[in-house]
């Protein structure tokens, strides 16, 4: 006789066998973005109004190159993850395949776009 506890019992029973740890992926990064938005948000501020040159040299410094990277990449990580379980519950077939693959393309292109445009700035 073996004994199974009710956590063993429903591990990997959800309809993918990945729900917690999407959870905990998304729980994990809205930590890390409820913490970096703020300091971003009073980088980009102080940057917002100035010229060319002073916009590019305040992006220019390596703490708010490497904090725009970083919002850029978890944020639009966080944004795939989020639309794509919305569109999972909401849409089915091919519908559910097309706007999945549009949303990824989406936030992957929005990520690439800022990071080019952030190294050319930075460097």
């Amino acid at each position: 006789m073996r004994y199974l506890t009710d956590r063993k019992r429903a591990e990997g029973k959800g309809a993918s066998g990945t729900g917690t740890e999407h959870h905990w992926a998304m729980s994990v990064s809205a930590v890390g973005l409820a913490f970096m938005v703020p300091v971003w948000l009073y980088i980009f501020g102080n940057a917002l109004g100035k010229s060319q040159e002073e916009v590019v040299a305040t992006f220019g410094h390596p703490f708010a190159a490497i904090l725009t990277a970083l919002i850029l990449v978890v944020g639009m990580r966080h944004f795939i993850g989020g639309a794509t379980i919305m569109i999972e519950d909401y849409l089915r077939g091919t519908a559910k395949k097309a706007a999945i693959i549009g949303v990824t393309s989406l936030g992957w292109i929005v990520a690439a776009t800022g990071l080019f445009a952030l190294a050319r700035m930075a460097l």
